[in-house]
């Protein structure tokens, strides 16, 4: 019924060991889940790097070690970093890591970009010049506000249209549901989109299922969701990666892979 394509969010900026023991946190394990995920059918990793205690980072040597450490395992699975602030970073140190990396692509917070408009023209400036693929992170209608007034200005790149929409969130605890899609998917037809869901809580799959009957394509993993539907612990994100792509298969639908 609907084409889509999948990447895997692993791990993010907050959740530990404690949280699950196979959260991924050094390199050999990012490189394991990213070579497993791939086989369970994800095209692409959303990468986030860890300092030695295992907190949120940006750092640029961190990220090319993963970066290459990940280019070994799972050949030809296309990596996205991250740019997220996690309340650590500032839109000047956001910058900072993309100058750095030039990666060939990489995730955009609006809000958090928000927060220093003469710092955010330069970063999605600098992206447009270095042929990153930015996806842009929309967790609200004032998000998407947000994003509509800087195509008008001039701010973003009018060919910049990758999205990514996040349904519930860390704090205050809010899982996803999926009646929540529906302002999204109007959005992005408004604004001609390319986009993709991402949903916190044991409802993830089944939002991600609406995202692709809907059109559009999905990132699942760790970073947003650590249960199966039924409440019972999924045993790594390889397992969540494939349960996904089962159930989309049982629909109807058709991964596409890199």
């Amino acid at each position: 019924m609907a084409d889509y394509q999948v990447t895997v969010a692993p791990n993010g900026a907050r959740r530990q060991k404690c949280d699950h023991p196979e959260l991924p946190i050094t390199l050999p394990e990012l490189a394991q889940t990213a070579a497993a995920c791939q086989a369970a059918g994800a095209s692409t990793l959303h990468l986030h790097v860890r300092d030695d205690a295992g907190g949120h980072s940006l750092d640029p040597g961190r990220y090319r070690a993963a970066m290459a450490a990940v280019a070994d395992a799972a050949p030809n699975m296309a990596i996205q970093i991250t740019t997220e602030s996690a309340g650590i970073y500032t839109p000047e140190a956001q910058l900072a890591c993309l100058a750095a990396l030039r990666p060939a692509a990489a995730s955009i917070a609006v809000r958090e970009m928000a927060r220093a408009p003469e710092i955010a023209m330069r970063a999605y400036g600098l992206c447009a010049e270095a042929g990153t693929q930015v996806q842009h992170i929309l967790y609200s209608p004032g998000c998407i506000a947000q994003l509509r007034s800087w195509y008008a200005a001039g701010v973003v790149p009018v060919a910049t249209r990758d999205v990514i929409f996040v349904l519930g969130q860390y704090a205050p605890a809010t899982p996803a549901r999926t009646d929540g899609l529906t302002d999204f998917v109007a959005a992005a037809r408004a604004l001609d989109l390319s986009w993709s869901l991402c949903a916190f809580g044991r409802e993830e799959q089944a939002c991600l299922l609406a995202a692709i009957q809907a059109g559009g394509n999905v990132r699942v993993g760790f970073e947003n969701n650590l249960e199966t539907p039924a409440g019972t612990m999924l045993k790594d994100n390889a397992t969540s990666v494939a349960a996904l792509v089962q159930a989309a298969s049982e629909a109807g639908h058709k991964l596409k892979r890199n």
